[in-house]
């Protein structure tokens, strides 16, 4: 597991898919269950702290997202 901030750019709150913009450029997508505070939704522009992880398909992808 590897440590990262960014920023939210994007989240469709009715498919509950959204993509993280990591400091260092990269594109993470995540699913609404990984916001850390339960609540499902993230509002994009929200700078966060995450974790990197290999999803089920070997793709990487934010788990664990929380206003940094």
């Amino acid at each position: 597991m590897e440590h990262k901030r960014g920023k939210v750019e994007r989240f469709d709150a009715g498919a509950g898919l959204g993509e993280v913009r990591a400091d260092d450029g990269r594109l993470y997508p995540f699913h609404c269950t990984q916001v850390a505070d339960g609540s499902r939704h993230i509002a994009v522009g929200t700078e966060v702290g995450f974790v990197v992880v290999a999803g089920h398909r070997g793709a990487w992808e934010a788990r664990s997202l929380a206003p940094a």
